[in-house]
């Protein structure tokens, strides 16, 4: 049974993300309301980006250091503090002070992606795909309640467009900085704290560990980028705002909805299988976007993006507890979670420009390559498996 932790964890992890749909929801287009020139129109994504990126190696090791609590706490800290710079800077207009804020906002994102790998640490060893698929399985509150408090925020504040989706945003880390603070999060163990670290040489000579790195960075970076640049072409087509909000929705849930059975997917088929299957779905969400610009294309190929992102995330997450020990927990997380959001954010500094270059079915096309150099590198994996069990 997974305790009242991991349950805990899983609404903290359903707020974050209800967070995350709200921005990415309105940012595109208010970077394109404030931006100086339309190639600017998601920079303020793109610095978020840059903000979750750069967070992840010290939030790993903060959370050794401080504790999962502590560390939890200053991050949902740091959201407040972004969610409040802008609103400040979207009711002045201020496009530099608003990019300020999404790297803040970032940086509190990019700590809250360590509550799955606190899951797994409170949950027992033989529940821990179950552990990952419950917290991930919370986004499926944040698909509903994301895009819907965005189109609610529209016009709260008549006098400025979407100015009411940050003071959303700012209630959202309020009350998951409470719940932190009630939640029995376990302690570090003193090996975790005081043992001696392998090398990255020495860890990176695992087959699997190569596979979760690079099929979890070009699964999160292939669906960033497509799901950054989709509002921009939706509005490009001549769809309104509502009709991109619920077709984000519906790609929300085939990232989170799928997340309930991901875990006993992995359990019978295994993990790689897992991981292939999702790249599969990412390759038919490019050819899908090949065949036309309807809003059921849109729609369609949307939903197999955000199922293709969530079998090769859950997967990656999973077949990357296999490859460390407790002494290594935070270099190996931190390392995978600066590369899977370093791919992030080139996906999401690329969508605008390449949107505007490319057009969208080009765009989509040169995301092959990269979803094949993934799918090669898990099955290389599965020919050499080496993994060393965390102890």
């Amino acid at each position: 049974m997974l305790g009242i932790t991991v349950w805990g964890l899983a609404l903290g992890q359903a707020l974050l993300i209800t967070g995350n749909i709200l921005l990415v929801s309105v940012t595109a287009l208010i970077g394109h309301k404030l931006a100086p020139s339309l190639s600017w129109a998601t920079l303020p994504i793109a610095i978020q980006f840059l903000g979750l990126m750069g967070i992840t190696l010290p939030a790993a090791f903060m959370m050794k250091a401080l504790g999962r609590k502590k560390g939890f706490f200053i991050g949902n800290l740091i959201g407040v503090a972004g969610a409040s710079l802008a609103f400040y800077a979207l009711q002045n207009a201020h496009f530099v002070l608003f990019c300020l804020s999404t790297l803040l906002l970032g940086m509190a994102i990019g700590v809250g992606q360590q509550y799955r790998f606190a899951a797994i640490e409170n949950a027992p060893s033989d529940k821990t795909p179950q552990a990952i698929s419950l917290v991930m399985g919370a986004g499926v509150i944040a698909a509903v309640l994301g895009p819907n408090m965005a189109i609610w925020a529209e016009y709260t504040f008549p006098e400025t467009q979407y100015l009411g989706a940050f003071a959303a945003l700012f209630a959202l880390y309020a009350f998951t900085t409470l719940l932190i603070l009630v939640l029995p999060l376990k302690q570090p163990t003193t090996e975790e704290q005081s043992g001696t670290p392998r090398s990255y040489a020495t860890l990176l000579k695992q087959p699997n560990l190569i596979a979760a790195l690079t099929s979890g960075a070009i699964g999160y970076g292939v669906m960033t980028l497509v799901m950054t640049a989709t509002p921009l072409a939706m509005h490009g087509h001549g769809f309104h705002f509502g009709s991109t909000a619920t077709v984000i929705q519906w790609h929300v849930l085939g990232m989170f909805a799928p997340s309930f059975f991901t875990g006993k997917l992995i359990q019978k088929f295994g993990t790689t299988s897992i991981i292939q299957t999702g790249c599969l779905l990412l390759i038919l969400c490019v050819l899908l976007n090949q065949l036309g610009t309807s809003y059921w294309h849109f729609w369609i190929a949307l939903l197999f993006l955000g199922i293709g992102w969530n079998f090769t995330f859950i997967g990656a997450t999973t077949l990357l507890t296999k490859t460390y020990q407790p002494a290594d927990k935070a270099k190996v997380q931190g390392l995978n979670d600066f590369l899977v959001f370093t791919g992030a954010t080139i996906g999401s500094v690329l969508a605008g420009y390449w949107q505007n270059l490319y057009g969208w079915e080009i765009l989509n096309l040169l995301m092959l390559p990269f979803i094949v150099a993934a799918m090669i590198s898990v099955w290389i994996s599965t020919r050499k498996p080496l993994s060393i069990k965390p102890a």
